[in-house]
């Protein structure tokens, strides 16, 4: 995987340390595992992020964040993940799980207004809870194996084509020496 690419625009822990609104998370922070840039690191970092991501709850980066500490995954990423639904995909990205979960419950998906106001979607919360949890969860728990399998198997095709091209260049003066 372009690990150098990675490093050059992930924080560091020390810049991240200093600053005065993360001093009590400093002990955390310096903790090497969550900065290191490997294979389950970083796959387990899409696996935490995109989950977080696609849940509709506050605090999903503090969520990304203590994900990363119990499941040794890398901090920066998991917690920029997060930032896929931002407020302007939010909208999108919900009412699609809220369609997932209605489908998966049988239920007959409410029907967008022509103009949506926070009236609207106050009286028709109670009424889309129930498939909004459940399409939420099944789509972050989707998206978090494939975005996790999907980086296993790129890391692994990258490592792969990485041998093949030393062994090339190694074959390569091998022949121009004799």
């Amino acid at each position: 995987m372009p690990r150098r690419l990675l490093q050059r625009y992930l924080p560091h822990p020390e810049t991240l340390r200093r600053q005065r609104s993360l001093r009590f998370l400093s002990h955390l922070i310096g903790t090497p595992s969550l900065w290191m840039l490997s294979r389950r690191s970083v796959a387990n970092a899409f696996f935490v992020g995109l989950f977080c991501a696609l849940l509709p709850i506050p605090f999903q980066m503090a969520l990304a964040a203590l994900g990363a500490w119990s499941l040794r995954a890398n901090l920066p990423l998991s917690v920029g993940l997060v930032w896929i639904t931002n407020p302007l995909t939010m909208p999108l990205i919900f009412y699609g799980n809220y369609r997932l979960g209605a489908w998966l419950l049988d239920l007959p998906a409410l029907a967008a207004p022509e103009q949506l106001s926070t009236d609207w979607v106050a009286e028709q919360l109670l009424e889309a809870l129930p498939a909004l949890v459940v399409g939420s969860l099944t789509a972050a728990i989707l998206a978090g194996m494939l975005g996790s399998l999907a980086i296993r198997l790129a890391w692994r095709w990258q490592v792969s084509r990485s041998w093949k091209r030393r062994a090339r260049r190694r074959r390569y003066r091998l022949g121009d020496r004799t």
